[in-house]
C-alpha cells in the first residue's frame, strides 16, 4: 500500500471500498429479491384469477412479509408471519363488518388481534403482524362488502411464501466457503507484508499495515453470518438436506480461521513495534513468514475451488519443520514473531483437517 496518500485518496478509497460493499450486499440477496417478487406476482396470480378477488391486496403483502425473514428457521416464522397476518385481517374484518371503522374501532381492533395472538402462545413476530394488519384493514380498506376475501388473501399469500421458502439457491451453501477463502487469503497476505516490513523496517509501511490488519474483525463476523445463514437454509429447505454435513464441517472452521486472523493481527503488531524500536529480525523469521503467506494462499485457492484444504497441508507442514529450525533472537519482539507464526500454522493445520492436538504435535519443539 502506498503511504503516501493524501487524506483525499484515503477518503476516495473508503468511498470505492464501501460502494463494492453495497454492491456486493446487492449480488448476495439478489436471490431473495427475484424469490420476493416472484412469490408476491403469484400469490396476486392465485388470489385474482384462480379465486377471482379482484383486489387481492393482501395476497402479495402476506407473501413478501412472510419472506422478508432470514434463512434462520425459515418456515418456522413464515408461519407465524402468515398466521399473525390472517389474524389480524380476520379480526378486522369481522369488525369492521359489525362496528364499522374509527377511532375507537381501531383501539378495540389492535387489541383484539394482538390478545388472540398472545392467547395462541406466539412470538413477538406473530403478534406485531396481527396488529399490524389489523390497523391496515381498519384504516385504509374498511369495506365490510369483502367480508372475509381479504383473510383468504392472507392465506394464499402465506402458502406461497411457505412454498418459495423451501425453493432457496446453492449461493448461501457457497458463501460459507467463498467467505472463508477471503478470510485465508487476507491473512496471506498480511503475514507476506509483514515480512516486508521486517526486512524494510518502513515505519510508516508498518503502521499502515497495522491499521489494515486491525481492520479484518468485520471478515471474521461474515464469516460466522454465512455458516449460520448456510446451516439455516439446509435446517429450512428439505432439497439441502444433504449438504447438511459438509455445511456443519465448514462451520467448524469458524473458529480456527478466527485464531489465524488473530494471531496474524499481533505478529502484524510486534512486526510494527521491531520497525519502531529499529529491532533486527532474523533473516530465517522473515523466509518462514514469507513461506507461511504462501502456504496459506495454497489454503485459500482450495478454499475458492470448493474443496477442503488438505492439498494445502504438505506447504504447512513444511512451514512448521521450518520454524523448528530457526534461530533464536534476544529482542522480544522477534521472539512474539516466532510464537505467532507458529500458532498461525497450528490454526492453519486444524483448517486443513487435523484436530486440535494433532495440529499442535505437528509443531516441532521450539528451537532452544
Amino acid at each position: 500500500m502506498d503511504v503516501t496518500t493524501t487524506p483525499l485518496d484515503r477518503a476516495l478509497e473508503r468511498g470505492r471500498s464501501s460502494a463494492r460493499q453495497r454492491l456486493a450486499r446487492l449480488r448476495q440477496n439478489t436471490w431473495h429479491i427475484v424469490q420476493c417478487a416472484l412469490a408476491a406476482a403469484a400469490a396476486y396470480f392465485v388470489a385474482s384469477e384462480v379465486l377471482g378477488h379482484a383486489t387481492p391486496f393482501f395476497a402479495p403483502i402476506a407473501a413478501v412479509v412472510s419472506l422478508g425473514t432470514s434463512y434462520g428457521q425459515r418456515l418456522r416464522r413464515v408461519a407465524e408471519v402468515t398466521l399473525g397476518v390472517a389474524i389480524g385481517v380476520f379480526v378486522a374484518d369481522l369488525f369492521v363488518t359489525v362496528a364499522g371503522s374509527g377511532a375507537w374501532q381501531l383501539a378495540l381492533v389492535v387489541a383484539i388481534a394482538m390478545s388472540t395472538a398472545f392467547l395462541l402462545d406466539a412470538s413477538r413476530l406473530f403478534v406485531t403482524q396481527a396488529a399490524v394488519q389489523s390497523i391496515v384493514v381498519t384504516t385504509l380498506v374498511p369495506d365490510p362488502g369483502a367480508g372475509f376475501t381479504r383473510w383468504t388473501d392472507a392465506l394464499v399469500g402465506g402458502a406461497v411464501a411457505l412454498v418459495a421458502a423451501t425453493m432457496v439457491p446453492r449461493a448461501p451453501l457457497r458463501r460459507p466457503r467463498e467467505q472463508a477463502a477471503v478470510v485465508v487469503r487476507k491473512t496471506a497476505q498480511l503475514l507476506r507484508s509483514a515480512s516486508e516490513v521486517m526486512v524494510d523496517g518502513d515505519v510508516e509501511r508498518a503502521l499502515v499495515l497495522l491499521a489494515d490488519a486491525r481492520s479484518t474483525e468485520s471478515l471474521v463476523r461474515e464469516l460466522q453470518d454465512a455458516a449460520d445463514e448456510g446451516l439455516s437454509v439446509v435446517a429450512s429447505s428439505p432439497f439441502r438436506v444433504r449438504h447438511r454435513e459438509p455445511l456443519r464441517r465448514m462451520a467448524e472452521l469458524v473458529e480456527p480461521l478466527d485464531l489465524a486472523l488473530r494471531n496474524t493481527r499481533v505478529l502484524v503488531r510486534r512486526a510494527a513495534v521491531a520497525a519502531h524500536r529499529q529491532e533486527p529480525v532474523p533473516p530465517g523469521y522473515v523466509v518462514v513468514c514469507a513461506e507461511l503467506a504462501d502456504a496459506a494462499d495454497a489454503v485459500a485457492t482450495e478454499l475458492e475451488a470448493d474443496r477442503m484444504p488438505i492439498a494445502a497441508q504438505p506447504a504447512l507442514l513444511a512451514v512448521a519443520a521450518g520454524t523448528g529450525r530457526l534461530e533464536r533472537s534476544p529482542d522480544l519482539s522477534a521472539e512474539s514473531i516466532l510464537a505467532q507464526m507458529r500458532s498461525v500454522v497450528a490454526d492453519l493445520l486444524r483448517i486443513t483437517g487435523m484436530g486440535v492436538l494433532e495440529s499442535s504435535d505437528a509443531l516441532p519443539p521450539a528451537p532452544h
